[in-house]
């Protein structure tokens, strides 16, 4: 199928083209839409279930404190399979639209990890709820934090169930052998058992197997993002504020502002793949808009389009489709390595 005849009109991609390349300063608020071609849940509407679990029930600090065990299980699977997920076209096709346009910023909710492995320029995307790479002590006072943990499983216990038939082939194996298998399986997404599936059984998870913290020696580990009522990163939204109140150093004409400093205007807001239900990530376009930008909206779903104004585009389809074609002019065509990178 040409999906660029599906999905996009000629006039809409005309007029953003001739807009993209004229912008410098660009936010882009991608969701987590930009990593369902990668094959990554997006945890949203009727798939927003973990087993019987809402997915957004588990991300409390309530239910951690309540089944720590349950919570680990959900991350540690999340972990698992973006590890083993790969960047889509359309992490690449934004990282290079970041090396192309340095006054570039990726406003990102994502948690997964796919961005900076895409190669985005580390201070170009900004991480509005952390990472699933990320451990620290549950105890604030201790302040502990462990970033880049990659570790899969990250203790024994959190470990992916193999099915029984693969258990019986590998125990019959030479070593070699076995050892070959298993890394066969650590690059697919999941080939033991579908812990997602609330049919498979799942262990419950003494505290004392879960990760404890090495520094105060008494708290638990936990995921390194932002759960439902916590706060943001502190120093992400200072990162954030910092580029949308940087001023313009060419005074003002107009009379009575002569040689008032007004903060930069923002030329182009991209949407992608977000709901835009969650503050403050929901906000960002509008700030955005209220600074002069334009905003496209790529996602599936028209109704995440609702708050469009003239002047807008709204692109319906696949982000890993759309994003790559519609920056194709300031980005080129994708690389060769790198089309068909989608886990």
């Amino acid at each position: 199928m040409d999906y660029r005849s599906a999905f996009l009109s000629p006039s809409d991609l005309e007029s953003f083209t001739a807009h993209l390349q004229r912008s410098q300063r660009i936010v882009a608020v991608p969701g987590a839409g930009l990593s369902a071609s990668s094959g990554l849940p997006t945890f949203r509407g009727a798939g927003g279930l973990w087993r019987n679990y809402n997915a957004t029930s588990l991300a409390t600090p309530g239910a951690f404190r309540s089944d720590p065990g349950l919570v680990w299980m959900f991350y540690s699977y999340r972990r698992h399979m973006s590890l083993n997920a790969k960047p889509n076209p359309a992490h690449y096709a934004l990282a290079e639209l970041a090396r192309r346009k340095p006054e570039f910023l990726t406003l990102s909710q994502n948690v997964d990890g796919l961005s900076p492995r895409a190669g985005h320029p580390a201070d170009q995307v900004k991480l509005l709820h952390g990472s699933l790479f990320d451990v620290k002590c549950e105890d604030e006072s201790c302040g502990y934090i462990r970033r880049d943990d990659f570790d899969d499983p990250i203790v024994p216990a959190l470990a992916i169930p193999a099915d029984e038939s693969s258990m019986a082939e590998q125990s019959k194996a030479r070593p070699d052998q076995a050892l070959q298998a298993a890394m066969a399986r650590k690059a697919a997404l999941i080939k033991g058992l579908d812990i997602s599936d609330a049919s498979i059984p799942i262990p419950t998870i003494p505290r004392s197997s879960l990760p404890h913290c090495p520094k105060c020696k008494t708290s638990l580990l936990r995921p390194g993002v932002v759960w439902f009522g916590e706060m943001l990163p502190e120093a992400v939204l200072s990162d954030i504020d910092a580029y949308f109140d940087e001023v313009d150093p060419k005074p003002q004409a107009e009379a009575g502002n002569k040689g008032h400093m007004q903060p930069k205007k923002v030329d182009l807001c991209l949407v992608i793949g977000t709901s835009s239900q969650v503050y403050p990530a929901a906000g960002y376009a509008s700030q955005a808009r209220s600074m002069g930008a334009r905003v496209a909206v790529i996602n599936t779903d028209p109704s995440d389009a609702r708050d469009l104004q003239e002047g807008d585009w709204f692109f319906k389809g696949d982000a890993a489709d759309i994003v790559p074609e519609i920056l194709k002019s300031v980005i080129g065509e994708p690389k060769a390595s790198e089309v068909g990178k989608a886990g």
